[in-house]
């Protein structure tokens, strides 16, 4: 399933406490206040509620001069989860980016180019230079999306170490969309693949026989 980011007031999107792409209903919390002439009534407040249909988990938005905000759950960050096949020592990176993305996109983004460097070289790559080792993917037939991908998260990355034209912490969102990318890039070269070959290796060994003499 597709990771869809909570966004306020949408009716469907990920949830951040049961990871399931589910509808949420929203209710705007009210508090009573003293009538004109008189007596009391209520009025609407800036926090908003959301329940997720799936799971019943609540998230609270707090909306300040028309932008929202989460401010529950804030432990728990609205990154998707790692991909099933995603190398453990790439995985320890990506889940300390998840955990601090919220409080700080900058950060995450910048272990997010760490986690690309460790999934580069789990592909090939020397471990030397990022760059070097996109290139070589390059090289041996990578597709252009997925070269894209590697660069987006590799630029975004070192504009989160050194100073330069991307402010992370100014769009928050970028830092959010990194966690796709690394799925995506880990779909493309180690789940796809893996499924593949444990379908090739299901067809009776005679046919295998066959495809391989066929091959040289």
């Amino acid at each position: 399933m597709t990771y869809i980011p909570p966004q306020f007031n949408g009716k469907s999107f990920t949830c951040p406490h049961c990871d399931v792409y589910a509808q949420f209903w929203w209710f705007e919390t009210k508090k009573q206040v003293r009538a004109p002439g008189g007596g009391s009534m209520y009025k609407g407040t800036d926090l908003h509620i959301a329940n997720c249909h799936h799971c019943s988990g609540r998230m609270v938005w707090f909306v300040d001069d028309s932008q929202a905000h989460v401010l529950y759950p804030s432990s728990i960050s609205a990154a998707p989860l790692p991909h099933v096949e995603i190398p453990e020592n790439v995985k320890r990176d990506y889940l300390e980016a998840k955990d601090i993305v919220n409080a700080s996109p900058r950060g995450a983004a910048a272990l997010l180019r760490l986690a690309l460097q460790k999934l580069c070289v789990h592909l090939g790559g020397g471990g030397a230079n990022l760059n070097d080792d996109i290139g070589l993917l390059v090289q041996s037939g990578l597709p252009v999306q997925i070269q894209q991908a590697l660069d987006v998260v590799r630029v975004i990355g070192n504009n989160a170490v050194h100073p330069g034209e991307i402010s992370v912490d100014d769009n928050p969102e970028i830092a959010q969309a990194l966690f796709g990318l690394i799925n995506v890039i880990v779909e493309n070269r180690i789940a796809e693949p893996k499924r593949i070959e444990a379908l090739y290796a299901s067809l009776p060994e005679g046919a295998r026989n066959a495809i391989e003499r066929r091959d040289g």
